[in-house]
């Protein structure tokens, strides 16, 4: 996203967050952000597509800040995944998303509806997926219904928690911990009673994908990992980080990822000695050709 499109973003946020979104024109956008009518619709067709760029925009970062906890870090840590969550939560708290989410819920439109919808699914996917890490395959049968209790947990832990001690006062990293030790000793009853609401097969109807595509942005997600794990800390890694965060962005985030650019950024890494004869790095190389042209080099990796 190009600078002046991100301010616009961040004027329009912060001009939510004062008068709420339904009290935002376009118009107060416009001025506040000193740009023109027609630039505005090059960059959103409308004031909902901007809210969803927001929200998008929001996201983005914190899947990757999230991402970088795992960095060096056993998957199955609970220690890990509590600073994920909080991560998630103070995110939420310093951009005043609840607000936001409870404006959109009563107006009613169908676009943003079910955009918020597939952003809960998306969430309910992410906790799934960790609680595999934390509790292993053989209680997955029951991880769908105690991701969604935990969620559930999680929210009201947090609504009657302001209520009763003024949210300035709630403490994040209490509540979600709490909410954690709770929810270790559901999945741990669940198992051994073998009692099932919901299979977690019906998250592939709910977010419709590839199942492909979602295990290559999986081992995309580790590999990344791996390599930065092994990069020499005594050694300025700031363009190998860039070429690799850039990489990996462009690959999983842009609606047409620019092929040359992607090519350019791994010819970069390789010229690296140390990249270019790591297992992790061509494993990498392979993954994002594959993502790219789904079939064509799935009998190299």
């Amino acid at each position: 996203m190009n600078i002046r499109k991100q301010k616009v973003l961040n004027i329009a946020h912060q001009l939510f967050i004062e008068k709420g979104y339904q009290a935002t024109s376009i118009q107060d956008i416009l001025e506040s952000s000193g740009i023109s009518k027609g630039t505005f619709y090059n960059y959103f067709s409308s004031k909902s597509e901007l809210l969803m760029a927001l929200f998008k925009s929001i996201f983005k970062k914190l899947e990757q800040e999230r991402n970088e906890l795992l960095i060096g870090q056993d998957p199955s840590d609970v220690k890990v995944f509590i600073k994920q969550v909080e991560l998630h939560m103070n995110t939420n708290k310093r951009n005043k998303l609840l607000s936001l989410f409870q404006e959109v819920l009563v107006l009613n439109d169908p676009e943003l509806n079910n955009f918020m919808k597939r952003g809960n699914f998306l969430f309910i996917d992410w906790v799934y997926t960790r609680f595999l890490d934390l509790f292993g395959d053989e209680k997955k049968p029951y991880l769908l219904d105690c991701a969604i209790m935990f969620l559930g947990i999680l929210q009201h832990n947090f609504k009657f928690n302001a209520m009763a001690y003024e949210e300035e006062n709630t403490s994040i990293q209490r509540i979600v911990r709490y909410s954690v030790e709770r929810i270790v000793k559901i999945v741990e009853e669940v198992s051994v009673a073998g009692d099932q609401l919901i299979r977690p097969e019906i998250l592939e109807n709910w977010l419709p994908s590839n199942k492909t595509d979602k295990t290559l942005k999986e081992k995309l997600y580790h590999t990344v990992l791996q390599i930065k794990m092994t990069l020499n800390d005594g050694k300025d890694q700031t363009k190998p980080l860039e070429f690799l965060n850039f990489v990996l962005d462009e690959v999983l985030h842009s609606r047409e990822p620019r092929k040359f650019l992607i090519e350019s950024a791994l010819h970069s890494l390789k010229t690296d000695i140390a990249l270019s004869e790591n297992e992790e790095m061509q494993l990498f190389e392979k993954l994002v050709l594959e993502y790219l042209a789904p079939g064509e080099n799935a009998e190299k990796i």
